[in-house]
């Protein structure tokens, strides 16, 4: 009796060695995860006996390294381990569509909410998937998330997006206010106030809620371009000048940005920066486009869009008339264009005509012998 009883205890024991180890082996791999050591955290979680129990976090840490493909298979092995858990099919689904599977994702979506329609975030991920595909169903999407949770802020600002896009701005405020209710230094709410006053002509207010936006850290070019003009509606043009100077730095070639400023200095009557400001500006609008619409043409031509192409170059030509490249490369491409010999003969005999020191005379000499020569031919 000894001898079997021996063997049960060993066994046990083994069991409990092994269990402590696995226990161990997962604890040491979260720790791992926790102090952003991932691709260490990947081996030490291989290396648990019960991979179901981990496929999760061996996802995660795979998308943490930037690895979706083998975060993909890993959420895919998941959820086959563990069909019933709705996170691992949320988990993959967000997956899905960052990595613009949105066909994927969006049938997920669609499961996860026949199993719960109750889920705010169901609805709102599955917007983002059909806006992402250009789905004008999306909006109801939002709209649903919002109604299940009242304080879901993504879905607020998706819906009063929609209603400053379509002008509804009494809807839109309503609902930017009860966000701002919750959070009243969301960035995105604040941004959205700020554009529904400008688009109201409410300008006065639009610079209170844009100034907001500079108070918490946000700039940019937009910020500033909207707070100058706004400004400048009231009449405020220093605060004007020094905001549309501040959007000037993000494109320091704005030709038209540099002269509203010398518009705004004129009303102060000062007339030298009025000067300096429109002069700068019309210094960058004299160049000339010809060479722009020369390779426009040539882009064209290579697509054999010989019509949208001859336009191009008589742009071109008109921008520069000495520009003979152009003025030959309309020829050409006309050659091309046109069906009729006799037209095209005509063409190249009055351009050799009329360019008699034109760089470009061998080439249309050359060209005018081959037409002829086509011509004679059908004749035969």
């Amino acid at each position: 009796m000894i001898k079997p009883l021996m063997f049960k205890l060993s066994t046990v024991f083994l069991c409990c060695v092994i269990s402590v180890k696995a226990q161990n082996s997962k604890q040491n791999a979260d720790q791992l995860f926790a102090n952003g050591y991932y691709s260490k955290a990947i081996e030490a979680y291989n290396l648990v006996a019960e991979k179901a129990e981990v496929y999760d976090n061996i996802a995660k840490a795979y998308i943490a390294i930037g690895n979706y493909n083998k975060a993909a298979l890993n959420y895919e092995n998941a959820i086959a381990s563990n069909p019933d858990n709705l996170l691992f099919k949320y988990e993959y689904a967000k997956l899905l569509t960052k990595t613009k599977r949105y066909t994927e994702s969006g049938n997920l979506y669609r499961k996860l909410i026949e199993i719960d329609s109750l889920n705010p975030n169901y609805h709102y991920e599955l917007g983002i998937v059909l806006e992402k595909q250009k789905d004008t169903l999306a909006i109801s999407e939002f709209i649903k998330a919002y109604r299940l949770d009242g304080n879901h802020q993504k879905a607020i600002i998706k819906i009063a997006k929609r209603h400053i896009y379509k002008r509804r701005f009494k809807q839109a405020n309503t609902l930017i206010d009860k966000g701002l209710q919750t959070n009243s230094e969301q960035i995105e709410l604040i941004s959205l106030k700020a554009q529904a006053y400008y688009y109201q002509e409410y300008y006065t207010h639009a610079v209170v809620w844009f100034n907001k936006l500079i108070d918490l850290g946000e700039e940019s070019e937009f910020i500033h371009e909207k707070l100058s003009l706004s400004y400048a509606q009231n009449s405020d043009y220093e605060d004007a000048i020094r905001h549309r100077r501040k959007a000037l730095k993000y494109s320091p070639n704005d030709a038209n940005a540099m002269f509203v400023i010398g518009t705004y200095y004129q009303r102060l009557s000062n007339f030298e920066k009025a000067e300096e400001y429109m002069s700068k500006s019309l210094k960058l609008r004299d160049v000339s486009l010809s060479d722009d619409y020369q390779r426009l043409g040539t882009v064209l031509n290579r697509q054999k869009k010989y019509k949208q192409a001859i336009k191009a170059f008589q742009k071109s030509l008109k921008e520069d008339s000495s520009n003979v490249m152009s003025e030959f490369f309309i020829i050409r491409t006309k050659d091309e264009y046109y069906a009729d010999i006799d037209t095209k003969i005509k063409m190249y005999q009055d351009f050799l005509k009329k360019r008699t020191k034109s760089p470009f005379r061998p080439f249309a000499e050359q060209r005018l012998g081959e037409l002829k020569q086509e011509k004679f031919s059908d004749k035969d």
